[in-house]
C-alpha cells in the first residue's frame, strides 16, 4: 500500500530529527522513518528514576555534551521548549596520562594527542580551551531527543527503514523493510554514509559511491560508578586523555571524562561517575577500565555498578578530499527531483554539526518544494 508525504525524512538521529523539526514548522506535510524502534541514533542516556543501585545517576552511552560556543543545537533547544534544560559546564581542564602520572595538558598539545589516541570530537570535549567550554542539559542529552519526539509524534514511524530509492512521476518512491512504499515530493537522507551512498547511487548519482569511504571507527564507552570515598582524592578538570602506549602493554583506557565534576546532576551527593572511553580488549571492556583507572586515580574496591556500550560503527573519520566529494554529489542532487543528505557521515561528527546539517537540508529542500 502506498502512502503519500510531501517529504520523507530516513533516519531519526539528531540529523533527521532536527530536519523533520524544521520541516513541520514551516507547515510542510513530513513523514520521519527509522529502522529502529528507538529514536536518536548514538543519543542514549540512562536515567534510573526508581529506588535502585544507579537511583541518582545520569549514564550517557554517546554524546555527554557540545561545544558552548556552537549555536545551531541551543536554537533547536530552545525552539523546541527546553533552552531551561541547558546547563553548563562545571570543571575545567584536563591532564595527559603518561603511563606513570597525570600531567597538566596544555592547549597547544591537544590536536597532535588527540588525533592519534582518541577520536577528535571525543578529544575536543576533554581537552577544549577553557573560554569555549561545554554546554549539555539537565538529565542528559536525550532530553533534547524527546522533546522533539514529542513534539514530531504525529509523523515519526519507527522500524521503518528504507531499503530502496526510485524516481517517481512526482518526486520519490521509496521501498521500505517489509514491503511497503512511500511516495514524496523531496526526501532528506539523514542516515549514515554508506546507507545514503548505496540509496543515492541506485537513484542514478555514480559519484555518490564515494560517500562510502568514510570509514566509522567502533567505539566503547564505559561508565563505573563509584562512592566518593574510594576515590584517594576528587581528580582536577574533567578528564585526561592517554599518552601511554596501549595494546601490547595491556593499556585499555584512551580517554577518561570525569561526569560527576564535569556536569551537574550526574551523580547523587556523595558518590562519582566516570566514564572511560576503550579500546579495544580482550574480555569484559568493564573490568579492564576499572582495573586500570584504579591504578591511575587511586580507587579502592570494586565499582558499585558499571555499564558499557559498544557502537561497532562509531564516530565516523573522513579521508582526504571528503568535503570536495560531498560537495559534488550535492550539486548533482540539484538536478534531480528535491532530494537532499544529511548528517554525521557528511559534515562533521558532532552533535551540533548533526543538527546545523538537518536543518541546513530543511531548509533547502523547504526552497526547491516552495513552502
Amino acid at each position: 500500500m502506498a502512502v503519500s508525504a510531501t517529504v520523507v525524512v530516513a533516519g531519526a538521529g539528531l540529523a533527521g530529527l532536527a530536519a523533520a523539526w524544521e520541516l513541520s514548522r514551516a507547515g510542510a506535510n513530513v513523514a520521519l522513518l527509522d529502522a529502529e524502534r528507538r529514536p536518536g541514533g548514538m543519543v542514549v542516556t540512562e536515567r534510573p528514576g526508581g529506588p535502585g543501585e544507579k537511583d541518582g545517576f545520569v549514564v550517557e552511552g554517546g554524546p555527554d555534551g557540545f561545544l558552548a560556543a556552537e549555536p545551531d543545537i541551543q536554537e533547536l533547544a530552545r525552539d523546541a521548549g527546553i533552552g531551561g534544560r541547558l546547563v553548563d559546564q562545571l570543571a575545567s581542564g584536563s591532564s595527559s596520562w603518561t603511563g606513570q602520572r597525570l600531567e597538566p595538558l596544555a592547549e597547544g598539545q591537544a590536536a597532535a594527542l588527540l588525533g592519534i589516541q582518541i577520536p577528535s570530537d571525543v578529544g575536543a570535549q576533554l581537552a577544549a580551551p577553557l573560554q569555549f567550554g561545554f554546554r549539555s542539559f539537565a538529565t542528559g542529552m536525550l532530553d533534547l531527543v524527546e522533546a522533539l519526539v514529542a513534539r514530531l509524534a504525529p509523523v515519526f514511524r519507527p522500524a521503518q527503514g528504507v531499503t530502496g530509492l526510485a524516481p517517481a512521476t512526482r518526486g520519490w518512491r521509496l521501498s521500505l523493510n517489509g514491503g511497503s512504499t512511500v511516495e514524496a515530493e523531496a526526501v532528506i537522507l539523514a542516515l549514515p554514509a554508506w546507507a545514503a551512498a548505496r540509496l543515492v547511487t541506485g537513484a542514478g548519482v555514480p559519484a555518490a559511491r564515494h560517500l562510502d569511504d568514510v570509514i566509522y571507527y567502533p567505539s566503547t564507552t564505559v561508565s563505573l560508578a563509584y562512592r566518593s570515598d574510594q576515590l584517594a582524592a576528587a581528580p582536577a578538570g574533567t578528564g585526561f586523555v592517554s599518552t601511554a602506549e596501549w595494546g601490547e602493554s595491556g593499556a585499555a583506557v584512551r580517554a577518561c571524562s570525569y561526569s560527576w565534576l564535569k556536569y551537574p546532576g550526574r551523580a547523587p551527593p556523595g558518590h562519582a561517575l566516570i566514564r572511560a572511553f576503550v579500546g579495544p580488549v580482550d574480555g569484559d571492556p568493564a573490568g579492564a577500565a576499572h582495573a586500570e583507572l584504579a591504578g591511575i586515580l587511586g580507587i579502592r574496591g570494586s565499582p558499585l555498578w558499571s555499564r558499557a556500550f559498544t557502537w561497532p560503527r562509531g564516530l565516523p573519520r573522513y579521508k582526504p578530499g571528503h568535503a570536495g566529494q560531498v560537495a559534488a554529489v550535492r550539486e548533482r542532487l540539484t538536478r534531480l527531483a528535491p532530494l537532499a543528505i544529511a548528517g554525521a557521515g557528511f559534515d562533521g561528527a558532532g552533535v551540533s554539526a548533526c543538527v546545523k546539517s538537518g536543518r541546513e537540508a530543511a531548509r533547502g529542500i523547504l526552497q526547491r518544494i516552495g513552502s
